[in-house]
């Protein structure tokens, strides 16, 4: 097993006056007045917005823990979430007949011209595809399962009893070399890459961040206990066969077992929770609270549009024979 470094990561660099006045009310305790920037799928948007749902995490390098909840901090972030939102729903509109056991179903629907990430990597990708791929995936799988663990207390009955027990494979199963940002950071080892918290968030783009960021949000917000839900319901329904042309994928570029295993685990486990999601985990909370069915159909598409999002970003950039990572980042993806 190969141990994540527990230190707090450094600030990021800028991307905006937004960003920096964010960075610099962390390091100074200064008071932030800036205009929100008008594309909240823009870098310097979100890159603010991550690096103040960082306080909840892991938080940061010299900067003081009680920022967490500072007034003023928190009242920027509900701004940029304001912001946020609004643009996601009128890109992701739900319609009043929509129902989840739809939405979930649409997601079993695969592209028949194997167009996504999974597929390029399964059958053109290179080492330095896959590298820069884990890179910019860390951002996600090192907190995996931690802000789903938010949906908790706000769920009742077989929902909690199945999100629970969905969760509690995420972390192991009681064992701390099976949890899966763990595993996940054995693979990014087999990969070369920096193992750290944090390593690659200034080489990720705006696409990257605004998926971590989508989950932070839904998982901060008890008003959106069901947006989270379909999103944790869009994770378990869609991983296991995408892991599968992953697993082949790393296998072919001969990266390694631990770099293997990751996925390997995930279409074993993912397929059996995909079940004990949609029974238990969508439907239990359905049967508590059936007026939140729009918002796990809302959580359902935010999830696609923003991983579709990331998606045409690397696809993009590799397929031109470029990088998917932020300018100023080598092909290396920023190997130790």
């Amino acid at each position: 097993m190969t141990t994540a470094l527990l230190r707090p990561p450094p600030l990021p660099t800028a991307r905006g006056p937004l960003s920096a006045a964010v960075l610099t009310a962390l390091r100074d305790g200064t008071e932030t007045h800036v205009p929100v920037p008008p594309d909240p799928y823009g870098d310097d948007l979100q890159l603010a917005l991550y690096t103040l749902y960082e306080l909840h995490y892991q938080g940061f390098a010299g900067v003081p823990e009680h920022l967490e909840w500072d007034p003023g901090l928190l009242a920027l972030r509900a701004r940029l979430e304001d912001g946020f939102l609004e643009v996601l729903r009128a890109d992701v509109p739900v319609r009043p007949d929509d129902t989840p056991e739809a939405a979930l179903d649409e997601l079993q629907v695969e592209p028949t011209d194997g167009s996504g990430v999974s597929y390029f990597l399964r059958d053109h990708g290179t080492l330095r595809h896959a590298r820069e791929y884990a890179a910019l995936r860390s951002l996600y799988h090192l907190k995996e399962a931690d802000p789903h663990a938010w949906v908790i207390p706000r769920l009742r009955g077989r929902a909690k009893a199945a999100m629970v027990a969905v969760e509690y494979d995420e972390f192991g199963a009681g064992r701390a070399d099976e949890i899966h940002a763990q595993l996940f950071a054995d693979l990014m080892a087999d990969l070369g890459l920096d193992t750290a918290y944090g390593t690659y968030l200034d080489a990720a783009p705006a696409e990257a961040l605004a998926t971590v960021n989508l989950m932070s949000l839904f998982g901060l917000h008890r008003s959106l206990r069901g947006a989270l839900v379909g999103h944790f319901a869009t994770v378990e329904v869609t991983s296991s066969p995408a892991s599968r042309r992953l697993a082949r994928a790393l296998e072919r570029l001969g990266a390694g077992p631990a770099a293997v295993r990751f996925y390997t685990e995930h279409v074993e486990a993912d397929a059996v929770h995909e079940q004990v999601v949609r029974h238990d985990v969508v439907a239990g909370l359905l049967e508590h609270e059936p007026h939140l069915a729009g918002d796990v159909v809302f959580g359902v598409r935010a999830t696609t549009y923003l991983e579709d999002r990331l998606a045409q970003r690397l696809l993009g950039a590799w397929r031109a024979g470029g990088t998917a990572l932020r300018s100023g980042y080598s092909e290396s993806a920023g190997a130790g």
